[in-house]
């Protein structure tokens, strides 16, 4: 069973129905209130929660340029008013220009409201060892193909482990190079992505050196094994009310994003799923909407969402050559979670097609 990137058919004709069918008038205005801010789904920590959904928000940061480009955004999505909008979608560079000043600093923040960060994966298998352990490049999909991350498996680990760098030549463990690291369980069905941090083995005092958990992923199989549309679950720390990150410093292992999750103690923690594609009878293969960013069907094809906004895509990574990859993510993702998601993909029992 491939994943083919065409024929987005069916996801369009469920998007306008939706909009066309007044009956179920309980879910519209929700639908619509949703969609001028997505950024009140990932809020988790920080003031009382009520205040912050409805008041924060607003004025202070001049949001409504943020709620109109992330409405047009969505419309764009939807592939509603197409002919204005579906030339900018074709253009190379993404939607603003994205400066990268502080490469250790942009790939750790959010991407800003409203603004689609894209990206390409190219993965590197030339070398000795490197059909076995191949390098992962992450750069800006624009002009400049500004670089951003590299990623590598190390070779010594008991379970599979990445080590994320921000200079393509050095992918050491000590270096100063060192932002982050992906690590899975033994059976390669779970994934937690951590920061550059110290081990909580050397805390200090106050516990401020600690790694964060940055993400955690889980795949399950499905009926067909690992052959069909693989079902993923992404849990990621919430947003305080003023659109950063909630730290997540475990102290142990039943502490970290995964334990919380299973434990369904979800304080501060937000958990989003890969959009289910649909089966296409005439294509014989499941699809989804890419928006002309994916050309080739791959399992490893995926789309990212919070379950109240289906429509908002927090990222989404396809396959467009044998070794290139587009990745493109949303707020509340930063560079590092979104790659080390996309790393996850690659591992070796998921990455049976």
């Amino acid at each position: 069973v491939t994943m083919s990137p065409m024929s987005p058919v069916s996801l369009t004709a469920a998007t306008s129905s939706d909009e066309e069918d007044d009956s179920d008038s309980s879910t519209k205005p929700i639908r619509s209130e949703k969609k001028k801010n997505p950024a009140s789904l990932f809020q988790t920590g920080g003031d009382p929660p009520k205040e912050k959904k409805s008041k924060k928000k607003g004025p202070p940061k001049g949001d409504e340029s943020e709620e109109e480009t992330s409405e047009t955004l969505q419309k764009n999505s939807n592939k509603k008013g197409k002919a204005k909008k579906s030339k900018k979608k074709e253009e190379r560079p993404p939607s603003p220009v994205i400066e990268v000043e502080n490469l250790e600093e942009f790939v750790l923040q959010p991407a800003p409201q409203g603004v689609t960060v894209k990206c390409r994966v190219t993965r590197d298998k030339k070398g000795m060892d490197r059909g076995l352990y191949p390098t992962y490049y992450l750069h800006l999909d624009n002009d400049k193909k500004v670089f951003l991350l590299a990623g590598r498996k190390r070779k010594k680990s008991k379970t599979s482990n990445y080590l994320i760098s921000i200079d393509p030549t050095d992918l050491s463990r000590g270096g100063e190079n060192f932002i982050g690291k992906l690590r899975s369980n033994l059976m390669g069905t779970r994934f937690t992505v951590f920061d550059n941090g110290a081990n909580p083995d050397r805390a200090n005092a106050d516990w401020s050196n600690v790694r964060q958990e940055l993400s955690a992923v889980v795949y399950e199989t499905n009926v067909l094994g690992f052959k069909g549309p693989r079902k993923m679950t992404v849990i990621i720390p919430g947003m305080n009310a003023d659109c950063e990150r909630v730290p997540i410093r475990p102290r142990n292992d039943n502490d970290g994003l995964l334990m919380r999750w299973q434990n369904r103690n979800m304080d501060n923690v937000i958990e989003l799923h890969n959009k289910a594609p649909v089966w296409n009878d005439e294509t014989q293969s499941y699809v989804l909407n890419f928006h002309g960013r994916v050309t080739h069907a791959s399992v490893k094809n995926f789309q990212i969402v919070h379950s109240s906004d289906p429509d908002y895509i927090v990222m989404q990574f396809g396959r467009v050559a044998d070794d290139a990859f587009t990745m493109d993510y949303n707020y509340p993702l930063c560079a590092v979670q979104a790659f080390a998601i996309a790393l996850s993909s690659f591992d070796g029992k998921l990455a049976c097609e």
